[in-house]
């Protein structure tokens, strides 16, 4: 009989033959026996609830930059480094997932996005992709045959930047659709609709109807409105296309968030929130049919339910803790505040949808509650603005009367900046929050809409960067696709999804692929107080994690864009799994 056979009799309780009743050997046999039991019997708590390993491995962390392997427990990363390292950790119970190839980075989170806009996109007339307006009349049209006399179509999506008839559409080109049923489309920007003549007429818009504060009736030469209601005209006809219904929410947030988890993100900064649809987001996350997570930024009527502290569910993954404020419109309607003219539209520069007056106590409130602000900026005279209202906050109210001495206070979008703005990003401790994408669909109209000169300033990504400032990437959605992928490749390539970028579109603002990575997991982690839990794959963190057939950062460029996702993983659960082919 071998020395592990008299162990393993030993371990069971079997008498050894007399050949094996040395002292000394028997002692030896015995601590051989006490090892096969600390073998077979170790506590679960040694080993990994799931492992991933078999393709590159990219941590986002400073000075390591890929691993072998990751080991998860309890939601948290529990190791990271060599594949041989991490085998020990590997259990009979612990899931080891196979990468088979396909590269894993930290989880990808949209820093900016309307996860109620991206569900109702599923649900309702969706209009992205609509190449003129005959197109547009035509879907309208055949939506008219299917919708009963009198009820009211509406639709979102839209863009004419690059249709061939070179305009807005307007309330004669839909009443080509229907004369019998109110028409409201609204541009995928959100800063704009177009409705037909019978949805002017019952919401009373007429020729006599005055422009509102912070919104515009386009007119004709004769002064009738031509259908086009820009920002807060739009509320003008708004109500005809009816609220959602709270189930028809509930369906909208588990619609968007199941679309995010399947596109590889595994959080959105959602903006924008009704608060009254915080407890829903809540109530779906709870029941796992939202399963990725969501940092809130309210409406300003929010703000009282989280000047207290910010509102976290039990699991961490649903936070608000942000108000979110507009400054001024969309540069494809105009809305846009601009410091100086359009150059394709002279006769105006855009709308302020705030005044300092409006904003000024708001902010010291904030600072002394500790409320994030975000406010909506895309035009140069819109950020100045915003940038000026903060840094007179940050002076009435010093950090030493702060809830909190840095409070992280964003701008959304900042999209065309004066470049004498570009270095108070960092100055006033401002993140920027932006979405690559914009770049690549602006190209075809914003040289058109700003001129060569502003263009210095517009979609500045390298030069925030160069001046210490943080960029949180987002895509916007539904404004933009929401592709985690499409918002990547814009930041390295700053190319339409054809390689076309046009003449001087400021080649040297792209970035690299180790910045455009973090803009989409480390600098959201820090926009949203995050941090420490979030960004990077290190140890103690989160188990979140995003997963592409592809090497996005050493493939050819081009080949981002063919990549696809594979898996979503947030707290080391798989939420998303791609089906095999």
């Amino acid at each position: 009989m071998d020395d592990q056979s008299g162990a393993l009799r030993a371990a069971a309780g079997l008498p050894y033959p007399p050949a094996m009743r040395s002292p000394l050997l028997f002692a030896a046999l015995a601590l051989l026996a006490a090892a096969c039991d600390r073998r077979d019997e170790a506590p679960a708590a040694d080993f990994a609830d799931t492992v991933f390993r078999g393709g590159p491995i990219y941590t986002g962390a400073p000075g390591s930059a890929s691993a072998e392997a990751v080991a998860v427990k309890h939601g948290r990363i529990a190791m990271v480094g060599a594949g041989a390292a991490i085998d020990p950790l590997i259990g009979p119970d612990t899931e080891v997932i196979d990468l088979e190839g396909a590269a894993m980075f930290p989880g990808f989170v949209d820093a900016h996005a309307h996860l109620i806009g991206i569900g109702l996109r599923e649900l309702t007339l969706n209009l992205e992709g609509v190449g003129s307006i005959a197109e547009l009349v035509d879907i309208v049209a055949a939506t008219a045959q299917e919708t009963p006399e009198g009820e009211t179509i509406y639709g979102r999506g839209w863009i004419e930047t690059g249709w061939p008839e070179g305009r807005f559409p307007s309330r004669a080109d839909l009443d080509e659709a229907s004369v019998t049923h109110p028409i409201i489309l609204e541009r995928a920007d959100g800063h704009a609709v177009v409705a037909n003549s019978l949805a002017l007429q019952k919401s009373n818009v007429t020729a006599a109807t005055p422009d509102p504060q912070g919104g515009r009736i386009e007119r004709d030469a004769a002064g009738a409105p031509t259908g086009m209601l820009i920002d807060n005209a739009a509320n003008l006809v708004m109500a005809l296309a009816g609220a959602p219904s709270e189930a028809q929410k509930r369906e909208a947030f588990r619609t968007g968030a199941g679309v995010y988890a399947a596109y590889g993100w595994t959080g959105l900064h959602n903006m924008s929130v009704d608060p009254a649809d915080v407890s829903l987001i809540e109530e779906e996350a709870a029941s796992e049919s939202v399963g990725i997570r969501v940092y809130n930024a309210v409406d300003r009527a929010g703000y009282d339910a989280i000047k207290g502290g910010p509102r976290e569910a039990a699991d961490g993954r649903i936070i608000t803790r942000a108000v979110k404020l507009y400054v001024d419109g969309a540069l494809g309607s105009r809305g846009a505040a601009l410091a100086e003219p359009y150059a394709d539209a002279p006769a105006t520069s855009g709308l302020l949808l705030m005044t300092e007056a409006e904003a000024a106590p708001l902010f010291e409130q904030a600072l002394r509650d500790g409320v994030q602000i975000a406010t909506h900026a895309i035009g140069d005279r819109g950020n100045t603005l915003v940038l000026d209202w903060y840094e007179k906050a940050f002076a009435a109210v010093p950090p030493a009367e702060r809830k909190i001495a840095e409070p992280r206070w964003r701008i959304e979008h900042a999209q065309i900046l004066d470049t004498d703005d570009i270095a108070r990003f960092k100055a006033q401790g401002v993140i920027a929050s932006m979405q690559p994408s914009h770049a690549i669909g602006d190209l075809h109209f914003a040289p058109a809409r700003l001129g060569d000169a502003r263009l210095d300033g517009a979609y500045a990504w390298r030069s925030l960067l160069d001046a210490g400032a943080q960029i949180a990437g987002g895509s916007d959605a539904p404004v933009e696709r929401g592709d985690p992928l499409i918002e990547f490749y814009a930041a390295v390539a700053r190319k339409d999804l054809k390689g076309f970028a046009g003449e001087n579109w400021r080649p040297n603002e792209k970035l690299t692929r180790g910045e455009a990575l973090a803009l989409f997991t480390s600098a959201p982690a820090y926009a949203s107080f995050q941090e420490k839990d979030l960004g990077t794959i290190e140890v103690g963190k989160k188990a979140d994690f995003t997963v592409f057939t592809k090497d996005i950062m050493s493939v050819p460029e081009a080949d981002i864009l063919t990549a696809k996702p594979v898996m979503t993983v947030v707290d080391g659960a798989v939420v998303w799994r791609a089906e095999a082919e």
